[in-house]
């Protein structure tokens, strides 16, 4: 896997399949965390880590072992930036799914905005801060660098209401 980089379809497989070996203890936080912290070296790994460990079953992202935190910080800026989009995404979603009442859904949505606010608050400050300020500014000001990325999905106010807030429950630990 050194030579080349997965793809994000491969980077979701091998993510499953790890995240299955940790939750039966078949390999240790540090053996994990080794691993994860090559697969998040590519933006296409660390999409496919993120789309499994924060929407699966795992228990990781609730328990973040120390090893997986201490890799997940060194991995900077790409892991802040798509911890962030996925906190604004699943504020979001959680605003779509209760106005469609599905219950079950917003509830999904609403465990992955936990597991990305707990995430953040063990990512570096400053880098979260600095990332947070500009989803903040889109999201309450609608100006921006990260405006484009919410433009792009379509977010209403209401939606964008909800994501400022969740960046707020960030800073409030």
């Amino acid at each position: 896997m050194a030579d080349q980089q997965p793809t994000f379809q491969q980077a979701m497989e091998i993510t499953a399949t790890w995240l299955q070996q940790w939750d039966q203890e078949e390999i240790s936080d540090e053996v994990l965390a080794d691993r994860i912290g090559e697969l998040v070296a590519s933006r296409d790994g660390a999409r496919g880590f993120f789309v499994v460990s924060l929407a699966g079953d795992s228990v990781l992202m609730d328990r973040l072992p120390e090893a997986l935190v201490l890799k997940l910080r060194e991995a900077g800026d790409g892991v802040v930036d798509l911890t962030a989009r996925n906190l604004a995404m699943s504020a979001a979603m959680v605003v779509h799914h209760r106005t469609n009442s599905d219950d079950e859904q917003a509830a999904s949505s609403e465990r992955v905005n936990q597991r990305c606010t707990e995430l953040l608050r063990h990512l570096d400050s400053q880098r979260v801060k600095d990332r947070l300020e500009v989803l903040l500014e889109a999201a309450r000001q609608n100006q921006g660098d990260d405006l484009a990325f919410l433009e792009r999905w379509g977010y209403d106010d209401r939606q964008k209401q909800a994501i400022g807030d969740a960046v707020i429950a960030v800073a409030e630990a």
